[in-house]
């Protein structure tokens, strides 16, 4: 209790690192608020029944923060910046144009930054307009019917922008990966919800107090469990060969690749939960062809569901480490740097050998990630309530875990430059890239 005490005290006297913290939650109170201002003449119980169905609605309204159920101004977050990012880095390996202003430096950084602006104000006028049509009922059909549809676009995108530019002043003046912390705290905002309705129904009479303790240490258990893996690394040794300038000494020392064991992120969960969504929606269009193995691939607590789904997360787990890690443009620069894995020839040779291990360990990682993503469905088939289930893994729980410990790394990073404690008494914590939308996320 002291240490945290003095850790608390600490990170208040640094001046710089007072004024990041509080400028982040100012940032982050006015996202909050603002998913709370709704739009006019929309059908609030019927976008609420949608969204209660779960699927892709149910996917969109979580990462919302529940503005997607409210019908806020907000009510599609973050997600078009995020589905432009992942266009955009999916141009970057296809398109040798992308391709180049990868390399550039800053310059291409900012020219792949406005692209990516362009690219969500597009995305975020279609979704919008598909949302505005989604609350005209048959009996609501007015002449203002086309003025709704253009003045709830305008708005939409307007949030959308608006929430964007919250995210990179955050992260430009605050603390952390400003759309990371947004997106957490559109999932964390439901917990304390979920957490008083599945104590309720268990109090009402579904088990008492001591399933409800399990379900907590459950949970505890899980989360360890997946920080273990956000934090998993393999390290690879590095040799630099020594240089002598005047009478200074560069290189000769010893040190790291760290290899992450889960270096795809949540990319795998996101692309495979939008395939799943495919058998559900041919069953809506075409009623006709519904049948048993359509239906079981369409139920999410189903053995036929869980299973393709973890077996298209292990497979796409592999498809975008690979596209994302290029262990021949690694071994490249180390040569070029005068860098070698002892033992193993600079080059061709050492490119071989880091992909050799890539491959190694990215399987047993893609088999952890596919068990994280297929526990909610294990917890609501052991009685857990549905809304309290997702914080039993999947996209939420990874992004949940990848921010908060990306953001403490950044506070004991900004302590440790002062000279003072850690926020741990032994060891660092070690963040990670979140994956959320700037690494597309």
């Amino acid at each position: 209790m002291k240490k945290l005490i003095a850790t608390l005290s600490n990170i208040w006297k640094i001046e710089d690192l007072r004024a990041r913290i509080l400028f982040t939650l100012f940032c982050l109170l006015v996202y909050r608020i603002g998913s709370f201002i709704v739009l006019p003449g929309v059908n609030h119980a019927a976008l609420q029944n949608h969204a209660d169905k779960g699927g892709l609605l149910g996917l969109l309204n979580m990462f919302a923060g529940g503005s997607f159920s409210r019908a806020s101004i907000f009510a599609l977050g973050v997600m078009p910046y995020i589905s432009a990012s992942i266009v955009v880095q999916l141009l970057g390996i296809a398109v040798p144009y992308f391709q180049k202003l990868q390399k550039e430096g800053e310059s291409g950084r900012m020219k792949l930054n406005q692209t990516t602006r362009y690219l969500t104000i597009g995305i975020t006028l279609l979704q919008a307009v598909g949302f505005a049509k989604s609350q005209i009922t048959p009996e609501s059909k007015m002449m203002v019917e086309p003025l709704f549809t253009i003045s709830t676009m305008f708005v939409l995108t307007a949030g959308t922008m608006f929430v964007m530019w919250l995210g990179e002043k955050i992260t430009d003046k605050g603390i952390g990966n400003g759309i990371s912390l947004i997106i957490m705290v559109g999932i964390i905002a439901q917990l304390p919800f979920s957490l008083i309705s599945e104590f309720s129904s268990r109090m009402g009479g579904q088990g008492g107090l001591i399933p409800f303790i399990v379900e907590i240490v459950a949970l505890f258990l899980v989360v360890m469990f997946t920080i273990l893996i956000v934090q998993g690394v393999r390290k690879i040794p590095v040799q630099y060969a020594k240089k002598i300038v005047g009478n200074k000494q560069y290189g000769g020392v010893r040190q790291y690749i760290p290899l992450k064991v889960n270096a795809a992120g949540v990319m795998p969960i996101i692309f495979a939960q939008a395939i799943m969504f495919v058998p559900a929606y041919i069953g809506q269009l075409l009623p006709n062809v519904q049948s048993s193995f359509l239906s079981s691939l369409s139920n999410g607590t189903s053995l036929t569901y869980n299973v393709t789904f973890a077996v298209m997360i292990i497979l796409f787990t592999f498809f975008y480490t690979a596209i994302t890690v290029n262990p021949m443009q690694m071994a490249d620069d180390m040569k070029k740097n005068g860098g070698f894995v002892p033992g193993i020839k600079p080059g061709l040779a050492t490119g071989e050998y880091i992909d050799a291990i890539i491959s190694k360990i990215t399987l047993p990682g893609s088999i952890f990630i596919a068990i994280i993503a297929i526990l909610p469905s294990i917890a609501i088939v052991m009685g857990v309530n549905s809304q309290f289930a997702h914080f039993y893994g999947g996209t939420s729980l990874l992004i949940l875990v990848g921010v908060v410990l990306d953001t403490l790394q950044q506070i004991e990073s900004h302590l440790l430059m002062r000279h003072y404690d850690g926020l741990m008494k032994t060891g660092r914590i070690k963040g990670r890239s979140p994956v959320t939308a700037d690494s597309a996320i």
